[in-house]
């Protein structure tokens, strides 16, 4: 039987388009055996998606994917099994307070640029607590700014980008512990995105590892067969898991599908199995 899972996804409790029910029903009608939502610095749409696996009859895992101080942005994925999640919730609340002092900092620097964009836009496109860079970016579509959220992001809001702002952020050593304390299981995000090379992915690796590093995304949508296969011998090296999933926003990445990414993602449940071995 083919039990395909995906341990990447964003529902509306961040930046992505679906409530955790519907990410959950439309989980469980691609076919997947299993999900985990693993939302920006919340997890404020946990509880929502445990119930609604429940309901429709889905395996569902606890996560959040945090943002670290790291150059170029490096992101740890927090898997929990049980209720253990809640644990992370002082640390969280921590991280949204300097997503609510760096938002009105970017409206504004996109208001310097020409756009009549306001914060009281933004938060209503969010919907919910955390107010990411996504729903400027949606506002700026709806307003005919921009032609998609991906040029949004390209030409103003991503980092380097003349109206982003950067927010305080932990170290990995110090995200790595902290979910580790919090009784979770911490993964490296889509290490392509380092911009390093595989001997010094590598390295970071075995760094990181010291401190509570637990695997790393070996099966990712933007990955060559080149990236996995390299990212399977860094993970048998240093005995972490090979975890992986499609980074899923539902509109907000149209050309990404939940559990097979842009049609060459394949998760297999024995990576679930690992980490619940852990």
């Amino acid at each position: 039987m083919d039990k395909r899972i995906d341990l990447h996804t964003h529902s509306t409790a961040s930046d992505g388009s679906m409530t955790p029910r519907e990410l959950i029903r439309h989980a469980k009608e691609s076919g997947l055996s299993a999900i985990a939502i693993t939302d920006h610095d919340t997890i404020d749409g946990v509880e929502e998606a445990l119930d609604e696996g429940t309901k429709v009859g889905i395996e569902v895992i606890a996560g959040v994917e945090i943002s670290v101080e790291f150059e170029p942005e490096m992101h740890i994925l927090g898997y929990f099994f049980g209720n253990t999640y809640k644990n992370m919730e002082p640390i969280l609340k921590r991280l949204k307070i300097a997503r609510d002092e760096r938002n009105p900092k970017m409206v504004e620097k996109l208001r310097s640029l020409g756009f009549d964009i306001t914060m009281e836009e933004v938060q209503a496109e969010a919907g919910g607590n955390i107010v990411a860079r996504s729903h400027m970016a949606s506002v700026l579509l709806k307003k005919g700014y921009v032609q998609s959220i991906r040029e949004a992001f390209d030409k103003y809001i991503s980092e380097g980008k003349p109206a982003f702002v950067r927010k305080e952020k932990m170290s990995p050593e110090e995200c790595i512990e902290s979910i580790t304390k919090a009784g979770g299981i911490p993964v490296i995000a889509h290490p392509i995105f380092l911009n390093r090379s595989w001997d010094e992915l590598d390295k970071l690796v075995e760094r990181l590892k010291k401190v509570g590093l637990r695997g790393i995304e070996t099966y990712y949508v933007e990955n060559s067969e080149e990236d996995t296969d390299n990212l399977l011998k860094i993970a048998s090296k240093h005995n972490i898991v090979p975890t992986g999933g499609s980074d899923f926003h539902g509109i907000f990445k149209p050309d990404i599908n939940i559990s097979e990414g842009k049609g060459n993602l394949y998760v297999p449940y024995e990576v679930l199995e690992m980490l619940k071995k852990i």
